[in-house]
């Protein structure tokens, strides 16, 4: 028998790419394939909407665990753990289960991970506890109680200071400088108020406290002030990606810096087109000057080809961004071609605007195409009363996202809770909620008048005992006096509306600081108001198809209307695409609004905003706007489509004027 040996084989070199199992030069585009195949250093991606910016960041960590990187040397950091888990997910799916192991998550988890370990540094027990957003608020309550005391001077409230002192420490300025840009009606009370942050600052690290915020400012001060600190962060992460970098605040872009370390191999994938969220303390200037942040060349990949729209949207998305002031020059294109240009819908007043949507999405359903494949997209929460109107009388069922439905937001309601006691005095609901917003009257008092004014016997013209029920409060009065002259006069709707309005503003100014935003759905409620000639008519088509009661019971229960159609602000529907979009209101005054007119900076995310509306649109493109509209608040008439539009070229759309025919 003949005997065997064995005989060692000299391994061979295999060639560059050789040892893959994924065949990414096959499955990526030559953009993405470059920027999955980087080799090291700073490298910046600029990802165009819909080209795929997701799939190339999970074929980068499937790439590098190939090449032999250990996961856990690898951070991943995303704006919500569920991108982070679905990135993660598909990555195993992709390779192994090694990607499981890589580190990713959120920058506020990443944070607290690493003080946890290093709390001694910044006078903190590792035990400390991470206040909610409700926590947070009650804590400065409790501190403003003791600094503005019992005193009836108009203060800010709880939210408002937190939110102050938030926007101070996500966009590395003072509270001075905060407080005169957003909340100019508080400059008086500025010291006050830098002294209630010193306080609530001082509360947290006496109670072994942390807010939202303070885990990003705590680890760039850790990262900053101790080197040991840094240097073995920097050692355990050897490569680092970060998603959606446009949204980054000023803590969290020097934070990446402060990873880099000396490979400073640190990727960014964004889009300085999709910028849109300053207002909560994301800095567009950080993509921008992100290729000079580090000491070794940074490599530039734009990803340009979209998979998502049709050429025609993207040509007339290209030429709003070629507009801008400060850019990184990109051109989307697809193999995806149309003949359908994107429409410019001009319509005589917002009612119309209103009922071509409607119109619009009832034809598109009649073709074949699901509610759940539409959406209306608006630059402000209010704009979309009409079109919720709307749909509620055609029974269109649907969702909104970003802000209250309109008739569901406290101010709109507590307007209506007014008008419908005058409608039935036997209204306690309405009669409890225009009660308990007079001040001094509490829960028990309002209380004894709602049983006191609903009986059969009872006059809204006793006054006078109504007033002794409240403890003699002048402001209940002052309230039957107005109730009582409208039922005496039997006004007309838009009159009525008028006098409730002007009665109630001065509780809008007291109730809500932000009473001016608010200011704007009232008077939208009152341009719907002026179209009604009955109160009755008017007060029932804002209850009929209550939204959140019903909708799901027409979807669980009506087989035709399974899927809902999207109402949604533009900021809520980043990341999002449908077949058809409908953006409404683009009205040079509303969109861009007449406040961004002065400042360059935010005229120009206001553009940005209007790219991410367009960019939406897999399909159809449809923009409308209602000309000559009378704009209370600035006193002007406002008649041209959005500047954004009327400096496009007119090839880039199709444009229409409606014309509705009347059978009757």
């Amino acid at each position: 028998m003949k005997k065997l040996s064995l005989k060692k084989v000299t391994s061979r070199k295999r060639g560059p790419g050789q040892h893959y199992t994924i065949r990414y030069a096959d499955e990526l585009n030559a953009a993405q394939h470059q920027a999955v195949m980087h080799a090291g250093g700073p490298a910046l991606i600029i990802a165009g909407a819909g080209t795929g910016k997701t799939r190339t960041l999970i074929y980068r960590v499937a790439r590098l665990v190939e090449d032999g990187v250990d996961p856990r040397a690898i951070l991943l950091l995303t704006f919500t753990r569920k991108a982070a888990g679905e990135m993660l997910r598909r990555a195993t799916m992709l390779l192994d289960g090694r990607c499981e192991h890589v580190a990713g998550g959120t920058f506020h988890s990443f944070a607290n991970q690493v003080l946890r370990r290093h709390a001694k540094h910044i006078k903190f027990d590792s035990s400390f506890s991470v206040l909610d957003q409700g926590d947070a608020q009650d804590v400065v309550n409790l501190l403003r109680a003791q600094v503005v005391g019992s005193r009836k001077k108009r203060f800010a409230r709880k939210q408002t200071i937190h939110n102050i002192i938030s926007a101070a420490m996500n966009r590395a300025s003072s509270i001075e400088d905060i407080i005169h840009n957003d909340y100019p009606q508080f400059v008086e009370d500025t010291t006050e108020i830098e002294y209630l942050a010193e306080a609530y600052a001082r509360y947290k690290v006496n109670h072994n406290l942390m807010d939202y915020d303070d885990l990003l400012f705590y680890l760039h001060k850790i990262l900053q002030e101790v080197p040991a600190v840094r240097e073995q962060v920097q050692r355990q992460y050897k490569h680092v990606l970060v998603d959606e970098y446009q949204d980054t605040n000023i803590p969290q872009h020097e934070i990446v810096v402060f990873l880099a370390g000396q490979q400073e191999n640190v990727m960014a994938v964004g889009d300085d087109a999709q910028s849109i969220y300053s207002f909560r303390g994301a800095n567009f200037a950080n993509i921008m000057k992100f290729p000079q942040a580090f000491n070794k060349e940074c490599t530039i990949i734009k990803l340009e080809e979209n998979y998502r729209s049709t050429q025609p949207i993207l040509d007339l998305s290209n030429a709003v961004m070629n507009a801008a002031v400060q850019k990184f020059d990109k051109e989307l294109y697809t193999h995806r071609q149309a003949e359908d240009k994107p429409y410019l819908i001009k319509a005589d007043n917002e009612e119309q605007q209103a009922e071509f949507v409607v119109s619009q999405v009832l034809e598109m359903r009649e073709e074949g195409v699901e509610l759940s494949d539409m959406a209306v997209l608006f630059r402000s929460s209010h704009h979309s009363s009409d079109v919720e109107l709307y749909l509620n009388k055609a029974n269109v069922p649907f969702q909104k996202f970003g802000g209250f439905k309109f008739f569901e937001t406290a101010h709109i309601k507590d307007v209506i809770a007014h008008l419908r006691v005058l409608v039935n005095p036997r209204d306690a609901v309405s009669w409890n909620r225009i009660l308990l917003l007079l001040e001094g009257i509490g829960p028990r008092r309002a209380g004894a008048i709602v049983d006191a004014v609903t009986e059969e016997s009872a006059t809204w013209s006793d006054v006078q005992r109504f007033k002794a029920l409240a403890g003699n409060n002048t402001s209940v009065e002052e309230l039957f006096g107005m109730l009582n002259k409208l039922n005496r006069k039997r006004v007309g709707v838009d009159e009525c509306v008028a006098t409730v309005v002007d009665f109630y503003w001065p509780t809008l100014k007291r109730k809500y600081d932000d009473h001016q935003k608010r200011s704007r759905d009232i008077e939208m409620f009152q341009t719907i108001a002026e179209r009604y000639a009955d109160l009755d008519e008017l007060l029932a088509d804002m209850a009929l198809e209550a939204p959140v009661e019903s909708l799901e019971d027409v979807s669980a229960t009506n087989d035709e209307d399974e899927s809902l159609l999207t109402l949604s602000t533009i900021h809520s529907a980043k990341g999002l695409e449908w077949r058809v979009v409908f953006v409404i209101w683009v009205l040079d005054g509303r969109f861009p609004p007449v406040r961004s007119f002065k400042s360059t900076e935010d005229l120009e995310e206001e553009r940005r905003l209007f790219y991410v509306a367009c960019t939406r649109a897999a399909d159809h493109l449809f923009m409308s706007y209602p000309m000559n509209i009378y704009d209370r608040e600035t006193g002007m008439v406002l008649g041209r489509p959005s500047r954004f539009i009327e400096a496009l070229d007119q090839e880039l759309y199709d444009e229409y004027t409606l014309e509705f025919n009347d059978d009757e």
